[in-house]
């Protein structure tokens, strides 16, 4: 793929058949597409740097419909002329300049695509245009997402509550992170402090994975062994299907191990995470409005018996932690929440697959299994 130089007499395009390279080489992208429609779905490498803001587009949609294209186009130009058109050409230009194997796309790298390639043209920047812009690349990640996995084996990564499943896949060079990627630790506790990205970005973000795996020539890939919703972002049905059939390596850690690391993540880690958004706050209040609301949400899986007890012991973890700066007391209502709500929950979903399950061992012992499956593996 290339950048034109400012001689060049023809448009440059980036054609369907460039699309991998584009995903597999996280080649920088400027999305011309106005705030509204790149929040909605973007790509990882992408920035946005509108043609038009969210109201001129608004504008020049009005115009389009009831007047026709050339009106349209004739108010988009209206809209932005003198300042604001070289304040736009000069981010482009910028962004060009950063990354000069770059390229631009629109939504279907029609006609806004082609304005801002023109006036980059006229400031004496050429810079290719993505043929078929954001719709054509998005169609070929969709694609991407029902093919390439039926061409790799999977191996999930199982285990209770806190053994490690996460960071056991972080580790793994033929892993794909879907938590991460989710932004949510799949779990009842498991929203960060931030929000999860739209389910678009989401499956961006998975397929461009996978496109990269492919592209490695790993066929054998590792994948945490998850529920179909990841917080509020749901997994491709194709994808899970394939999931629910595939070998399962179950990691036992000891129960003290798996409530120390729900201890760091759910309370030290929480806070930490509150704290660094907060404008100087500690992130204590937002910590226990988290830590409430996601018990309310068991509440009915452990019952009226067990639910207030808990929920008493949660208080009073927070009421001490507010008095002291100490976290330890927090590990009673864990303990709960473990012996009542997730080691059940997990017990019986293993059962129900108990015949998928081919190896099982302590964090150090599936590490290393997966790591020689891994060596193993035809490539």
């Amino acid at each position: 793929m290339r950048t034109m130089t400012a001689t060049s007499t023809q448009p440059s395009h980036v054609e369907a058949d460039a699309y991998t390279s584009l995903f597999v080489d996280d080649i920088p992208l400027i999305d011309v597409r106005a705030p509204i429609e790149f929040n909605r779905g973007a790509f990882p490498m992408a920035e946005n740097l509108p043609l038009l803001d969210d109201h001129e587009r608004e504008v020049v949609g009005i115009c389009y419909k009831h007047q026709g294209k050339q009106d349209a186009i004739e108010k988009g130009h209206n809209l932005v002329h003198g300042e604001a058109r070289e304040a736009r050409v000069s981010s482009w230009i910028e962004f060009a300049n950063r990354h000069p194997h770059g390229a631009l796309y629109c939504f279907r790298g029609g006609l806004r695509s082609q304005i801002a390639q023109h006036w980059m043209h006229e400031a004496g920047t050429d810079f290719p245009v993505v043929a078929g812009g954001y719709k054509a690349l998005r169609t070929f990640l969709l694609n991407a997402l029902e093919t390439v996995p039926p061409q790799c084996a999977l191996t999930l990564v199982g285990g209770k509550t806190g053994c490690g499943k996460t960071d056991l896949v972080a580790s793994l060079e033929r892993a794909i992170d879907l938590e991460a990627f989710a932004y949510h630790r799949g779990s009842s506790f498991g929203r960060h402090a931030t929000s999860q990205p739209s389910q678009v970005d989401f499956e961006n973000r998975l397929s461009i994975a996978l496109l990269k795996l492919r592209h490695k020539n790993i066929r054998d890939i590792v994948l945490e062994d998850e529920s179909r919703t990841i917080g509020r972002t749901g997994l491709p049905k194709s994808l899970f299907e394939q999931m629910r059939r595939s070998p399962i390596v179950v990691i036992e850690e000891p129960f003290e191990a798996r409530l120390q690391r729900l201890l760091d993540e759910y309370v030290v880690g929480m806070q930490a995470e509150f704290r660094a958004i907060e404008d100087g706050g500690d992130g204590f209040e937002a910590l226990s409005s988290y830590l409430l609301d996601s018990l309310e949400r068991i509440q009915k899986r452990l019952g009226p018996a067990r639910y207030p007890g808990i929920r008493a012991s949660l208080q009073r973890a927070l009421t001490w932690q507010a008095k002291t700066g100490e976290v330890e007391k927090h590990l009673e209502w864990l303990t709960g929440v473990l012996n009542h709500y997730y080691d059940p929950m997990y017990e019986d979903q293993l059962r129900q697959r108990e015949d998928l399950i081919c190896f099982r061992g302590d964090y150090a012992a599936c590490q290393e299994y997966l790591s020689q499956a891994g060596q193993a593996a035809p490539k």
